[in-house]
C-alpha cells in the first residue's frame, strides 16, 4: 500500500522555506544562468514530446510579472512567472492526459506552481481592509503595506482540506455519481472539511449528508494536493451501519454499492463493468487500488 503514491504527490523538490524571505538570496538566484523558468501557458505547464516538464532561461519570463520561488531541483533553483490571467481559467481537456504521463516529481512541482499562480490571480487586494497587496517572500505571500495606505497584514496562499472517502459494508463499497460525469462513471464521496471540524468528523457528516448513511470506524488511507485550484484531498474509508440509500438528489445523481469482483473489472477496463473507473489522476482511483490490494493482499 505504501507504494501507491496519489498522482501530483511525492514530490522532492527543496522547497527552501530559508530563502523566501532573504530578498538578496533570491535576487542572486535570479541573476544565476543556471537557474530555471517553468515554461506555462497561462495555467498550464508546456509538456515536452519525451512526458517532460519544459523549463527555460529566466531571460525568457515576462518582465511585468513577478517571479514566484518553486525552490531546488536537481541543483537549479526553479522559478515561475506570476502571470496575471485575463480570466478565471478552466483546464484543457488535453491536459488530463499530458499530466498523467509526468512522474510524481514533476506533476508535484506543477501543482505547487498553478496553486500558487492561481492564487495571487484571486488576491490582489487585502481580506482586512481591501487596499492593494504586493507579492512577496519569493511568491509565497502577499502583503499589504502600510507605506501605500495598508493595514500590514500579510496573506499566504491557501489549501481547501476536503474528505474524500471510501464507505464500506459487508465487503461492498458505495460510491456515488455527480451529473457532470461522464456516462457510467462513479467515485468516492468527498465534501470540504469545515470549520471546527475534524476529518473523521468530516467524513461521518458529508456520508450522512449524501446518501443517507451512518459511517463510523474512519481510518485515513493518503492524501493529494489537487490543484483545481488548490485543495488537499485526505482520503479515508469508513464502515456503514447498513446499507438503506438515501440519496440527496442536490448533491449526487445516484449511488450505488459495487462488489470486489465489480471494482476489479472497472480497474481492467472491462467493457462489461457496472461502473467506469475514476481517472488515474483523481485520488479516488488511488482508494480503489489501495482497498483492493488490502482486500487481495
Amino acid at each position: 500500500m505504501q507504494n501507491i503514491i496519489p498522482a501530483f504527490a511525492g514530490g522532492n523538490i527543496d522547497r527552501a522555506d530559508h530563502i523566501r524571505s532573504d530578498k538578496d538570496a533570491i535576487a542572486a538566484l535570479i541573476m544565476n544562468p543556471s537557474s530555471r523558468l517553468l515554461m506555462m501557458e497561462g495555467l498550464d505547464p508546456v509538456i515536452s514530446s519525451d512526458a517532460t516538464l519544459t523549463y527555460g532561461s529566466l531571460m525568457e519570463a515576462d518582465p511585468e510579472a513577478p517571479l514566484l520561488f518553486l525552490g531546488r531541483k536537481d541543483g537549479h533553483a526553479i522559478f515561475a512567472s506570476l502571470v496575471k490571467l485575463s480570466s478565471a481559467e478552466i483546464p484543457n481537456p488535453r491536459l488530463w492526459q499530458g499530466l498523467a504521463a509526468l512522474d510524481n516529481d514533476e506533476a508535484a512541482l506543477y501543482a505547487a506552481a498553478r496553486s500558487v499562480i492561481d492564487w495571487h490571480n484571486r488576491h490582489g487586494f487585502c481580506a482586512v481592509c481591501g487596499s492593494a497587496t504586493k507579492v512577496s517572500k519569493g511568491g509565497w505571500s502577499r502583503h499589504c503595506e502600510k507605506d501605500q495606505g495598508g493595514c500590514g497584514a500579510e496573506h499566504f496562499p491557501r489549501v481547501d482540506p476536503v474528505t474524500i472517502m471510501l464507505i464500506e459494508y459487508e465487503g461492498k463499497l458505495l460510491l456515488g455519481r455527480q451529473p457532470r460525469f461522464p456516462a457510467k462513471r462513479y467515485s468516492a464521496l468527498a465534501g470540504f472539511v469545515e470549520p471546527g471540524e475534524s476529518i473523521e468528523g468530516a467524513v461521518i457528516r458529508e456520508t450522512q449528508e449524501e446518501v443517507g448513511i451512518e459511517a463510523h470506524d474512519v481510518r485515513y488511507l493518503c492524501s493529494q494536493p489537487w490543484p483545481f485550484p488548490s485543495s488537499l484531498m485526505m482520503g479515508c474509508i469508513a464502515q456503514a451501519k447498513d446499507d438503506k440509500i438515501t440519496l440527496d438528489a442536490d448533491e449526487l445523481e445516484d449511488a450505488i454499492w459495487v462488489t470486489l469482483d465489480d471494482v476489479k473489472a472497472s480497474i481492467a477496463g472491462d467493457p462489461n463493468a457496472p461502473f467506469i473507473a475514476p481517472p488515474p489522476l483523481a485520488i479516488a482511483r488511488t482508494l480503489l487500488d489501495i482497498w483492493l490490494l488490502e482486500k487481495e493482499g
